[in-house]
């Protein structure tokens, strides 16, 4: 009798962890999905709760306000592609299949993000998050320069380039999504971020012989 009430009181707690898991990953979904579409700013808890059918206890059992439930997606996106970034470099490709897979891992980081999402994290200067966004993504370079440099010890990219100047390039990203008359050769941010993503791609590739 004893083991039988133990194993139903594991399998109720195993269930409520479930639900709870379910709770917050329908929070996460919901808000990932209307902050790429209408911007971090413009989206209310009570909007995401309402989307996402569970009340703002749940919400706030799970996340203390939206800044810290924007962190955490963010967090996973850099998570998520800093891990395809690796999978990518290391993989037994040519060099025009691989700087083509960065290119489309690029694009389906920005393709569904909305204007105002992009304006919200990079151009609200020294919002939390920003400040949040940065950091994280300086420490992800970290991470990305050194498997550019463990590529080109493999031939894989142009020896000559100094892949600290990727990261000085992309600090640089902000100042031209702020520059009115460089936006507006364009017909959305997403489209600014790609061309430079290829012509960065590109011009490290190796010399021909």
């Amino acid at each position: 009798m004893h083991r039988f009430c133990n194993a139903n009181i594991l399998l109720f707690l195993s269930m409520e962890i479930i639900k709870r898991s379910e709770k917050r990953d329908s929070i996460v979904s919901t808000a990932r999905t209307l902050f790429w579409r209408f911007g971090f700013r413009k989206v209310s808890i009570d909007e995401i709760c309402a989307k996402s059918g569970v009340s703002k206890m749940t919400f706030y059992r799970h996340f203390p306000n939206k800044t810290e439930l924007a962190k955490y997606i963010l967090k996973n996106l850099i998570d998520k592609s800093m891990k395809e970034f690796r999978e990518i470099m290391n993989s037994d490709c040519s060099t025009d299949e691989r700087m083509n897979r960065i290119i489309r891992l690029k694009l389906e980081g920005v393709k569904e993000i909305s204007k105002e999402f992009i304006e919200d994290v990079y151009t609200n200067n020294n919002s939390e998050i920003q400040q949040f966004m940065l950091q994280k993504t300086e420490e992800a370079w970290v991470g990305f320069i050194q498997e550019f440099r463990n590529a080109q010890d493999r031939g894989v990219f142009r020896k000559g380039f100094k892949p600290e100047l990727l990261l000085a390039l992309s600090r640089q990203m902000i100042n031209l999504l702020e520059d009115k008359s460089i936006m507006d050769m364009y017909s959305s941010p997403q489209e600014l971020i790609m061309e430079l993503t290829t012509l960065t791609a590109y011009g490290i590739a190796p010399e021909k012989e």
